[in-house]
């Protein structure tokens, strides 16, 4: 059985995958008191003795307004951090796959879906920050498998005090009378988190690169949800548009799947996406009632 270590397993995409492929892999989840990402030598030590096959760097201060608050702090943990990973990694012969976002591409000035292979200037901290963990861990590392990953939602919640996501919170408002309001100046892949997740070990045996990862879609947020009250029948007069978000900056981050296609790995399209799972949980709540 192949020995797996995952950062950041307390988080919301760690804690799915250690919980997804237990049993299938020896599974190890440093904390951060076992394991400090941004001390070197601690990280270095600690993968030499669990000699783990394959590395899942989930770990990050993935909060946009944190990492402007504390650059420094966010750098040490989203650039440094990864780092450490990535040279570990091939010290060690591990496979090592990092997780990036696809918030690099905010501030493009080339419409979407964007390619692994353009320039891009990312607008905010955060975004640069990942995109400079991606060069500097290449740069350590050739054989590293960079995954942008998109919005994520469950419909589950996992973890206590897990944070809430797109889904949930939608299911949520649904069951009252108020509006939804959604963004059209807001253009985004939004992913199921367990397709993800089992698409994830189709990256294992990857060459090193970057990767757009997760589910493609060229439609703004307020298009995709009327699609999806259009398919269930919903009154579409309870969707508003928000036309302030995003207005001085329009943001499209869609993702071109061209690159993970090749390499037969394949998400379904968002709202498609969206919609199942809007089914099953409603169904789940059916079932319980």
């Amino acid at each position: 059985m192949k020995r797996l270590l995952i950062t950041g397993a307390s988080g919301f995409l760690g804690s799915r995958i250690a919980e997804f492929y237990k049993g299938k892999y020896e599974i190890d989840t440093p904390t951060h008191r076992e394991m400090d990402i941004t001390d070197e030598e601690n990280v270095a030590s600690r993968i030499a003795d669990l000699s783990p096959d394959i590395i899942i760097h989930c770990a990050a201060v993935s909060d946009t307004g944190r990492c402007e608050r504390e650059p420094e702090t966010s750098w040490k943990i989203n650039v440094e951090g990864s780092v450490n990973i990535a040279k570990a990694a091939r010290q060690n012969q591990a496979k090592c796959l990092i997780c990036s976002s696809d918030q690099v591409y905010f501030g493009s000035s080339l419409d979407g879906p964007h390619s692994e292979y353009e320039e891009i200037t990312p607008c905010h901290l955060y975004g640069r920050q990942k995109h400079e963990a991606e060069e500097a861990c290449l740069a350590v590392n050739s054989d590293c498998v960079l995954l942008r990953l998109s919005w994520m939602y469950d419909v589950r919640t996992v973890n206590n005090g897990e944070h809430s996501d797109f889904l949930r919170t939608f299911l949520a408002k649904l069951e009252s009378p108020e509006l939804l309001r959604f963004p059209v100046h807001d253009v985004r892949g939004i992913s199921d988190v367990n397709v993800v997740i089992k698409n994830l070990e189709k990256t294992f045996e990857l060459e090193g690169g970057i990767y757009n990862f997760g589910s493609p879609n060229e439609k703004n947020v307020y298009e995709t949800m009327l699609g999806i009250f259009k398919k269930f029948g919903w009154d579409i007069n309870r969707l508003q548009k928000d036309e302030k978000a995003f207005l001085q900056n329009p943001r499209n981050i869609s993702m071109c799947q061209e690159k993970i296609n090749s390499k037969d790995i394949v998400f379904t399209e968002t709202a498609d996406s969206l919609a199942d799972n809007i089914s099953q949980a409603l169904a789940m709540k059916r079932k319980e009632e």
